[in-house]
């Protein structure tokens, strides 16, 4: 019998709405008591609370949330984690465990940026990192990237892209807007986005012991949103706080911050202004701004539109 386990943690404003995204695909129709909305990942149900309290209900609690765990202590610079019996710290910590014969492996990774922030664009990127590179990413800091500010960052990746293969995909917010419905959500929008990368990279690349995807579904999720894509990549291992357990995750991910922050400046500069990033109150005063100004309409080519700061914006313009 599978055990219940129950993980419990406030998470910021920033972290409540990439949640309240990320998940929009399997909210149910009923909300609980207090409750903002509820929703069941696989064999785990997800609420977020009024107060900013969220719970992880089910059997792969701890695999569910880990990935938010590390969200929030980005966002926030802390955590405050508390769990059921079954669910002590030292189980926890497996989520976080690297595997020795993964992370010294000749592999493709992937990884996306840009799917928490109103502004600009998503971009996917796979790389290929092989055994013989991997002490030189290290010595780069690739291990820790999600500790690397922007400045490092686009000091570092132009070092790295000179190095290993890659291929990048960059949806613009005109692209992601025209294709965003109830049918295309978000995660189907980043699978098919992983897919094309990883496919590129695959065709080109004759030596690899590993095809690793930061998970952000649960496997069988990820493939059924291809269902109709006729080129899928198959046999990926799919890994939670993938960038800290392969360094072919963690390029990827480099690779992709690196082209939003360059791409996010030439919005900046269309648009006129520094745009910010993320999509807390202060983007929500930007957005309102500049729709005063240029139109409602405007924001379709800068923002992505299905974010709740749209509402926002509308609201204040009436």
């Amino acid at each position: 019998m599978k055990k219940n386990n129950v993980i419990t943690f406030r998470v910021c404003e920033k972290t409540q709405n990439m949640m309240d995204e990320e998940l929009d695909w399997c909210k149910r129709e009923k909300t609980p008591p207090y409750a903002k909305w509820q929703a069941k990942d696989g064999d785990t149900v997800i609420t977020l609370y009024n107060s900013g309290k969220v719970v992880f209900q089910g059997s792969d609690a701890d695999l569910a949330s880990s990935f938010w765990i590390d969200t929030e202590r980005i966002n926030s610079g802390k955590v405050d984690i508390k769990s059921s019996e079954s669910t002590k710290k030292d189980k926890l910590d497996k989520s976080i465990k690297v595997d020795p014969k993964i992370y010294n492996s000749s592999s493709i990774g992937s990884d996306e940026v840009g799917t928490g922030d109103y502004f600009g664009p998503i971009v996917v990127t796979a790389a290929y990192v092989s055994k013989e590179n991997i002490p030189y990413l290290e010595e780069l800091g690739v291990k820790d990237s999600k500790q690397m500010l922007d400045d490092k960052i686009l000091e570092v990746v132009p070092k790295i892209i000179k190095k290993i293969p890659y291929e990048s995909m960059i949806l613009t917010n005109t692209e992601y807007n025209n294709k965003y419905s109830k049918d295309l959500n978000l995660n189907k929008i980043k699978a098919i986005m992983h897919n094309n990368v990883l496919y590129k990279l695959r065709e080109s690349t004759q030596v690899y012991d590993y095809i690793i995807v930061d998970e952000f579904a649960k496997d069988f999720i990820y493939y059924n949103y291809l269902r109709d894509n006729p080129n899928v990549v198959k046999n990926i291992t799919f890994l939670t706080k993938g960038e800290t357990k392969s360094l072919a995750v963690a390029a990827a991910s480099l690779i992709s911050r690196y082209i939003f922050i360059k791409e996010f400046d030439k919005l900046s500069d269309k648009v006129g202004i520094n745009l910010p990033k993320g999509a807390g109150d202060y983007v929500d005063d930007i957005a309102y701004s500049i729709a005063k100004e240029k139109g409602m309409d405007y924001l379709k080519d800068i923002a992505k539109l299905n974010f709740k700061n749209t509402k926002k914006v509308e609201e204040r313009l009436r």
